[in-house]
């Protein structure tokens, strides 16, 4: 996918939000927090999301929920009960996971097509991989022309261990691809509105039939079943690729010589110029891009060394390196990456020791991919809000007294 910088885009400058800013000033009485540019009305979870940590969340509607940047963490993995929700659609009962095993997948475009079990298809094989789960709107409330959608900031995004069944092991089990297929086409379980054109809202992709190689259907999340609002009993996972295109309460497989007709494929998640409609024709939101962002600006004391921590991953690329600036951009320092490298789609944790001085400080961090590809200062404006990943946008201000 196509990015180009913005040379002329005004400066804009992001603060760290709500608590994450309170607990630092509490930790640092000399620093001083402006107030965030982008500020959400606390509201409080909805009903059937009480298990999500309220202090970890900024809800923005009953099916879209913001993991705030303070409690991101530096460990690697997020936790099921902080991890972003994204539903274009209601979820399901919960009568679809009383009995796991029992939700059937439909699979057409094989050599031996037929209906399987998740009981059955655990038989088959067992896979585990670490993948960025990002939606393709995570940093529109940067964008200054107030694309329709929520005003996610940088926590629409989550560092996630899935396991499950390697899709290319089912797919041998049913004789291979037919001939001449080249996608894979996957529907959502979710019932849909009644009185409603099913192409116009129902939750059905398309991804290059060559995604065959990675993907998995995920019946575990982070050591526990999939959680109902996250797709179990089972997900279809695309790892590199953004977030709708794993797609919850997947009840058919299907490969396909053609993209589907749903509207959510023909003109929705399209990268297109603002004021534009989606059309086929356009660069549809598949493969991740090279993106970091810092996640605690200020770990300690102002006085003396400070820890400046982060999250970088490179979308369908290996993460290479991670470059934090405490200037606005006018100087780098390589930062190091920590912990365990989870593989080529999880995200790294990076650290930067730095001494900043009394003044104020434009803190951001730009990473590399192992393919050369680095973060761009700024990010081109389109319709939707899609594919962010510019550096200068999620930047943290700080004043040090």
């Amino acid at each position: 996918m196509e990015q180009k910088n913005i040379t002329n885009l005004s400066r804009r400058r992001f603060m760290v939000a709500g608590a994450g800013a309170a607990g630092v000033i509490a930790l640092n009485p000399e620093l001083k927090f402006s107030t965030p540019a982008i500020a959400e009305e606390a509201k409080p979870l909805p009903a059937y999301l009480n298990w999500k940590n309220p202090q970890a969340m900024i809800v923005h509607s009953s099916n879209t929920l913001e993991t705030k940047r303070d409690s991101m963490g530096t460990g690697g993995i997020t936790p099921a009960n902080e991890l972003f929700v994204r539903n274009n659609l209601n979820p399901p009962g919960e009568d679809i996971v009383a009995n796991r095993d029992a939700w059937e997948i439909d699979f057409e475009g094989v050599k031996k097509p037929r209906k399987m079990k998740l009981g059955e298809l655990k038989n088959l094989g067992l896979e585990s991989v670490v993948a960025v789960l990002q939606c393709s709107g995570n940093g529109r409330g940067y964008f200054t022309h107030k694309a329709s959608g929520s005003k996610w900031q940088i926590g629409a995004a989550g560092n996630v261990m899935w396991a499950g069944v390697p899709l290319r092991d089912v797919v041998k089990a049913l004789g291979g691809v037919a001939d001449g297929r080249k996608f894979i086409t996957s529907t959502g379980g979710e019932k849909l509105p009644d009185n409603v054109d099913p192409k116009k809202v129902i939750v059905e992709r398309s991804v290059p039939l060559s995604a065959l190689d990675t993907a998995i259907l995920a019946w575990e999340m982070n050591g526990d079943p999939v959680p109902l609002v996250h797709g179990g009993p089972v997900r279809l996972v695309v790892p590199g690729f953004y977030g709708v295109n794993n797609i919850k309460y997947v009840k058919k497989i299907a490969f396909t010589d053609k993209e589907t007709d749903a509207n959510i494929q023909q003109s929705g998640y399209r990268m297109r110029p603002v004021g534009q409609k989606g059309a086929p024709t356009q660069p549809s939101m598949w493969g991740m891009t090279v993106k970091s962002w810092i996640t605690h600006p200020i770990k300690e004391s102002a006085k003396g060394p400070v820890q400046i921590y982060g999250v970088a991953f490179g979308g369908t690329n290996p993460v290479k390196s991670v470059e934090v600036t405490v200037d606005g951009g006018k100087t780098w320092k390589a930062a190091r990456l920590v912990g365990p490298d989870l593989g080529r789609y999880a995200w790294r944790t990076f650290v930067l020791s730095a001494d900043l001085k009394p003044g104020n400080h434009v803190i951001a961090s730009r990473a590399t991919d192992t393919k050369g590809n680095k973060q761009p200062e700024n990010f081109e404006e389109n319709e939707r809000g899609y594919g962010h990943n510019g550096w200068k946008s999620p930047a943290v201000e700080v004043s040090v007294a």
